[in-house]
């Protein structure tokens, strides 16, 4: 396991110990850019106008498409840490 992978595990467990629930964009900002650096670029079909969080969801994701595996792993790591020392993103 390389340092980043480790860095990206450990990100995973602090964010579920987050002094305080961030927003709804930042949670977005999070689920993007793990699913990004856990499966790559979005697949699938996109969730249709009744599922509005899918949507919503897929689309941050969507967003992300041709960003390295790794540089989507560093972004969420960096973010999760700026989390849990409360400043705002």
């Amino acid at each position: 396991m390389s340092d980043l992978d480790a860095q990206f595990a450990k990100a995973q467990a602090d964010v579920k110990e987050l002094p305080e629930r961030p927003g709804n964009l930042t949670l977005l900002r999070l689920y993007a850019l793990f699913k990004q650096a856990s499966e790559g670029d979005a697949s699938g079909d996109k969730p249709g106008f009744a599922d509005i969080v899918g949507k919503y969801k897929y689309d941050a994701w969507a967003a992300l498409a041709g960003t390295p595996q790794d540089t989507a792993k560093q972004h969420y790591v960096e973010l999760v840490d700026s989390l849990k020392t409360g400043a705002s993103t």
